[in-house]
């Protein structure tokens, strides 16, 4: 529907465009003692040849032979055209006309003056060409603009589908490794760390499928996620978290928050020391601050747990969903790593 719309207004422009060409002569000959033959002869005869000029070129020969590098034979059939239309221009000028357009020569006798004419033809047949091929040009730049946009669009949902699912499996992963962790320690833990990974994993299969989640509820998510893994760890390791209580809710990015609280957790627990984990996030209108701050613990290059895309993951989906939108950064100070997110949503 929307490609016919356009269609028609293309056709429209164009009947407004040589209606206004072919009206305004004669209405200036209005109330002159000029014949309408000089109107026919001297306006609208040349115009029809403009009109097939342009759209023999619009139709046909840019397409056919500019579009597809054959530059010579573009310019020799358009010289072709134009020198045919003058000729009968101007034959046809001379059998009606033929009195105006005369000088004396050395006789004495009057002859049909050409040369100036044909000068002046080349010049305004040659108009409708250039039109013509800025027109079409034009056209085919704004199609492939928007063609490249398109791609450019799919590629991007593609890449953030991918990222999407690239994400869950490696959360599952680790919640899996944390349950592993527990069974020999603690059974009992161990099932209410299932159930509450069911709760989570509920919420990553049927609440993330849309490209804006409520951020009430993914703050919940990232809460229970922060519940569930405070179970497995000691009284040496100290979590906190401050996130808001959201009056008028906001619309995210789903699954948005998750690698860098995964990320914390990864590097930022000790088995023989005090360690600390604090999380907080703010909401000022529609910007969004959300900070952590946990003691450095990196992993060895032999540490695969966790697969490592984590951070990669986030920095990505944060260029792809909101370019020019966020400030992202993290630093180790004071043998605290120290991770500030800002996003304007």
């Amino acid at each position: 529907m929307d490609f016919l719309k356009n269609k028609l207004a293309i056709v429209f422009y164009h009947l407004m465009v040589w209606t206004v060409l072919f009206s305004f002569p004669y209405l200036l000959s209005s109330g002159q003692n000029q014949a309408i033959q000089a109107v026919i002869v001297f306006s609208w005869i040349p115009l029809s040849f403009y009109v097939l000029i342009f759209y023999t070129n619009y139709f046909v020969f840019i397409e056919r032979f500019l579009f597809t590098k054959k530059t010579i034979l573009f310019l020799v059939s358009n010289a072709v055209l134009i020198a045919f239309f003058i000729l009968i221009n101007n034959q046809i000028k001379e059998y009606f006309f033929q009195h105006i357009f005369i000088h004396k020569d050395k006789q004495g006798q009057f002859k049909p003056s050409r040369n100036l004419f044909i000068y002046i033809d080349i010049l305004f047949f040659t108009v409708p060409l250039v039109f013509s091929v800025a027109l079409k040009t034009t056209e085919r730049w704004i199609k492939t603009e928007g063609e490249r946009k398109e791609a450019m669009t799919i590629k991007l949902e593609s890449e953030l589908q991918h990222l999407k699912y690239q994400l869950q499996p490696h959360f599952f992963f680790n919640s899996l490794n944390n349950i592993y962790s527990l069974v020999d320690v603690s059974p009992e833990q161990a099932k209410q760390t299932i159930h509450s990974l069911s709760k989570l994993m509920r919420y990553l299969l049927y609440q993330t499928n849309n490209d804006k989640v409520s951020l009430s509820n993914e703050i919940q998510f990232i809460t229970n996620y922060i519940e569930l893994m405070k179970l497995r760890f000691t009284e040496n390791t100290k979590i906190e978290y401050d996130f808001p209580v959201l009056k008028t809710d906001l619309q995210v990015a789903p699954l948005l928050f998750i690698s860098l609280i995964e990320n914390a957790f990864k590097h930022g627990v000790s088995a023989s020391q005090e360690t600390e984990i604090i999380f907080k996030m703010s909401v000022d209108g529609n910007r969004i601050s959300f900070s952590i701050k946990n003691h450095n613990f990196p992993k060895t290059d032999s540490d695969k747990s966790g697969s490592g895309i984590g951070l990669q993951n986030m920095k990505k989906r944060l260029q792809l969903l909101y370019p020019g939108k966020h400030q992202f950064s993290t630093a180790v100070n004071d043998g605290f790593f120290i991770v500030n997110l800002a996003l304007e949503i």
